[in-house]
């Protein structure tokens, strides 16, 4: 699949020259794998994200303490919202996008229809932030090989998905829920499930890769999954 997808591609003027490499017999010992400390101590980190730090080291992978400036990232979801809206136009102009099932004020409706009164003056700002994130990203990998982040941390999915970073997310352990999650404001017209008893869910870590080296990731990503050895657990019920 990755020799498939990988290289330059003339009918895609966003390709890259590039080369996708995944050796599934690679030692992954001495890989540089950072994390930033304060995450792990504080949510939505839990025990599970904390113990994968330790699998990491287990496994010979080297944790390497990391850090990002304090920035507003969520400002770059206006060039997402902007993207969404453009590419959706047809279906916000003509109404049918009221036929979506999710109509909360932060649903993809919703956010179809408000950013068409987003400042252009603002989405250029966004783009200017959007480079300098990706320079934070550079220095930051000039120093590890791979990132070890808790799955549910805003920053990072936001950071990712405008710099292009590629991540894996697997497995890690089990944690106890007592609720339904959702990615959405709460809608009092349907809320959400709860449990009682809890309920033991799968829970599990992202790792963040270099540019175009899913093949690291991939090994590394191999290695840990074997390291949590849950894999072949299942909740009850699955």
């Amino acid at each position: 699949m990755l020799q498939a997808i990988s290289g330059l591609d003339a009918g895609d003027v966003n390709s890259m020259p590039s080369k996708l490499d995944f050796d599934a017999g690679r030692s992954v010992k001495n890989l540089r794998v950072g994390y930033f400390p304060d995450w792990m101590k504080e949510n939505p980190a839990t025990n599970v994200d904390r113990a994968a730090l330790e699998t990491v080291k287990k496994e010979g992978m080297i944790p390497v303490e990391v850090s990002l400036p304090d920035w507003p990232y969520d400002s770059l979801q206006l060039i997402l919202f902007a993207e969404g809206a453009a590419a959706f136009e047809e279906l916000t102009l003509s109404h049918n996008v009221d036929q979506l099932k999710m109509q909360t004020y932060d649903s993809w409706p919703n956010l179809f229809r408000q950013a068409r009164f987003l400042s252009a003056v603002d989405f250029v700002q966004a783009d200017r932030m959007r480079r300098k994130v990706a320079l934070e990203m550079a220095r930051i990998f000039s120093g590890v090989d791979l990132l070890l982040v808790p799955s549910l941390r805003d920053e990072m999915l936001t950071i990712t998905n405008f710099t292009g970073h590629p991540s894996l997310t697997l497995r890690a352990g089990f944690v106890e829920v007592t609720e339904a999650r959702s990615d959405w404001a709460p809608d009092p017209a349907h809320p959400l499930p709860k449990f009682s008893p809890a309920r033991r869910v799968p829970h599990g870590v992202t790792l963040i890769g270099q540019l175009f080296d899913e093949g690291t990731l991939a090994e590394a990503g191999l290695a840990l999954e074997k390291g949590f050895a849950v894999a072949k657990e299942r909740p009850k019920g699955f």
